[in-house]
């Protein structure tokens, strides 16, 4: 849920699980993207944050907050839900002038123009979060004590297991 707010797309992805790797979970997680109804697109979409958070070390940060504040407030009033993009792929020098532009053109859509967009912008955003919970996990796992050095650990939960934990 901390991915995607929708829980039929939660359930979706715990109902088929362990994953063999990341990219079986990151497929299940697109097919039950591409999956959600307009409800859980709007479940979705209220989960997320208002507000998208500035990138750190901009150089124009007070304009760009009050810009950014308008816009998304505009946007808002506009489609009822939250802005959401997917800033993984843009260097952060520029995300902030993307997440600008992206608002200005985006509130130019359509309502259900701007929901396609809006529900393929959850996509990746859900994409990144998983990866990112993922090789968190990875990491903590490959910390924890080997299963006979910590007799207490529960059956299953092997740090050397090939699944990724949902």
């Amino acid at each position: 849920m901390t991915c995607c707010g929708s829980r039929h797309w939660a359930r979706r992805l715990t109902a088929h699980r362990p994953y063999p790797d990341l990219d079986a979970l990151l497929a299940a997680a697109d097919e039950a993207a591409y999956d959600l109804t307009p409800a859980d697109l709007a479940e979705a979409l209220a989960a997320e944050p208002l507000a998208p958070a500035l990138p750190p070390g901009s150089a124009y940060a007070a304009v760009a907050a009050t810009a950014l504040r308008a816009a998304t407030a505009a946007y808002e009033n506009r489609f009822g839900h939250a802005f959401v993009i997917c800033l993984d792929d843009v260097p952060p020098s520029e995300a902030l002038d993307h997440l600008l532009a992206s608002l200005r053109a985006r509130l130019g859509h359509e309502r259900e123009e701007e929901r396609a967009v809006a529900a393929e912008e959850l996509r990746r955003v859900a994409r990144g979060r998983l990866t990112r919970l993922a090789h968190s996990w990875a990491r903590s796992a490959a910390a924890v004590p080997a299963p006979h050095e910590a007799p207490d650990r529960a059956a299953g939960s092997r740090g050397d297991s090939p699944y990724v934990p949902v």
